[in-house]
């Protein structure tokens, strides 16, 4: 079953129906039939190749929402149109808002970003990481909150959104990254995880379609050469507890497309290549899960 933009805007609020479904009477000749779809961080990795997947399907019309205007430039060199890529700071609630308007859905592909302080812990020699672009909390709580929020007031459909697994493990190594611990024994930053968790379950609250996807660790290899593997819960277990980045896209682009996928909330990893079969049928991989979903009483929200 593939997704219908007309039936699925038939579930818009009541003060966004009529003007839908006089629109649905021009649908049928062809552009207005797109879905019109927001992809945040579009201008790094996972996000940019969902952005470049929607953009290549006719059913889809893609918003690409960018932090700069260097990587708008970016994109738009590299063959992007401009007037699909905006630019809007998700942690700037105003500014995501405005960008969402008249988003029928939304796929949430930012995520916090470590990276080396230059610094060194004298305990363990090892490099001490900090987030230069924002922490957990700024971007992957606050920033995903307003993103939600202005799906919502955008009458949105559907929201994927791109975590990460391991967050039933507050102990996580991920959690310790950029975070500092203040003379009075209390810490302050880190935590991306728990903060991952908490805006995964504010979209789950908040009423709207969702989908959530915890992708394993993520592998700068090409997609569509590997089985996929469905789970929930960090359980691990067949096949490696990494994925390519270009096979998490799909999945986040396939969530639109199959109803089934809505309400869901799971794991995804794939086998080694060479391993298994390659998955084509995404309505099949989910029933993998046999109507499992990762369970939110687990692990530690911030």
């Amino acid at each position: 079953i593939v997704y219908s933009p007309i039936l699925a805007r038939a579930h818009r609020p009541t003060s966004t129906l009529l003007p839908m479904l006089r629109l649905s009477l021009l649908l049928l000749v062809g552009p207005l039939d797109a879905l019109r779809v927001a992809v945040t961080g579009a201008g790094g990795q996972t996000g940019q190749h969902a952005f470049r997947k929607l953009l290549a399907l006719p059913e889809f019309e893609p918003v690409g929402i960018v932090r700069s205007e260097e990587s708008k430039a970016a994109l738009v060199k590299s063959g992007v149109p401009a007037d699909a890529v905006t630019v809007a700071d998700v942690t700037d609630e105003a500014a995501i808002a405005a960008a969402l308007a008249g988003c029928d859905a939304l796929i949430i592909g930012t995520s916090a970003k470590p990276a080396p302080s230059g610094e060194t812990d004298e305990s363990t020699g090892r490099p001490i990481f900090g987030f230069p672009n924002g922490q957990p909390e700024a971007v992957d709580w606050l920033g995903q909150k307003s993103q939600i929020d202005g799906a919502k007031a955008a009458g949105a459909i559907h929201v994927v959104l791109c975590s990460s697994m391991g967050g039933t493990d507050p102990g996580n190594m991920l959690n310790a990254l950029g975070r500092e611990s203040l003379p009075d024994g209390s810490t302050k930053g880190g935590d991306i995880l728990l903060w991952k968790r908490k805006a995964e379950k504010y979209l789950i609250d908040s009423g709207v379609p969702f989908t959530i996807v915890h992708p394993g660790g993520l592998l700068n290899e090409p997609g569509g050469k590997r089985q996929l593997v469905l789970g929930v819960d960090d359980e691990r277990t067949v096949g490696e507890r990494s994925i390519p980045r270009e096979d998490v896209a799909e999945v986040l682009v396939q969530a639109l497309r199959i109803p089934a996928y809505r309400g869901r909330s799971f794991d995804l990893r794939s086998m080694n290549e060479g391993e298994g079969a390659v998955t084509t049928d995404f309505a099949a991989l989910l029933d993998e899960l046999g109507g499992r979903d990762c369970d939110y009483s687990l692990g530690k929200m911030a």
